[in-house]
C-alpha cells in the first residue's frame, strides 16, 4: 500500500508538538479510533506501547517501538499486530515564528490483501482525521491562534 504523507505548519514549539506526539499513553483521549494505549516501557530516546483501535465490533492490538530524538523526530517500527508492516515518522522544524512545521508520514501493509483493498478506500480519510485531531488536541493543550494552521504542498 503507498504511503501517505503530510506537511503542517502550526502556531506552536517544536517542543510542544514533540511531547503532543510522544505522549501515546494520552492518546484514546483525542484520537479517533483509539480505544486504549499502554506504555510498556518509555526512556529518553525510546518508548515499546500498545494501543487498541477499533470501528463497530473490529478491535485490533498494536505494538510499536517508538524512537525519539527531542525535540526533531518520532520515528515508529511496528512490532506485532494484524498488519505485516506499519511505520511512521515525524519530524519539528521550528519556525522563526516561533512556530513550527510538522512532518508526518505513515506506510503499511496488511497481512491479507482483501482486507487491504478494503482498508485502503477509507484509509486517506481516516488519515487525514487523525491529523486533524492532532491539531485540535494542540490548540486544546496550548491555547488557539489567530494564524490558523495550513498544509504545505
Amino acid at each position: 500500500m503507498p504511503g501517505i504523507q503530510e506537511t503542517r505548519r502550526l502556531p506552536y514549539s517544536a517542543e510542544q508538538m514533540f511531547d503532543l506526539v510522544a505522549d501515546v499513553g494520552r492518546y484514546g483521549e483525542f484520537l479517533p479510533w483509539v480505544i486504549a494505549t499502554r506504555v510498556r516501557s518509555d526512556g529518553e530516546n525510546e518508548m515499546i506501547a500498545d494501543m487498541v483501535v477499533g470501528f463497530k465490533s473490529l478491535r485490533e492490538k498494536f505494538t510499536s517501538k517508538v524512537q525519539k530524538v527531542r525535540p526533531v523526530e518520532i520515528n515508529v517500527h511496528y512490532v506485532d499486530g494484524p498488519l505485516r508492516d506499519l511505520d511512521n515518522k515525524w519530524t519539528f522544524t521550528p519556525l522563526q515564528d516561533g512556530g513550527c512545521e510538522v512532518f508526518f508520514c505513515v506506510d503499511f501493509t496488511f497481512k491479507s490483501r482483501v482486507f487491504e483493498a478494503l482498508a485502503g478506500q477509507y484509509f486517506d480519510r481516516a488519515f487525514r482525521k487523525m491529523v486533524e485531531a492532532f491539531e485540535a488536541r494542540a490548540a486544546q493543550l496550548y491555547g488557539s491562534s489567530n494564524s490558523s494552521a495550513h498544509t504545505v504542498a
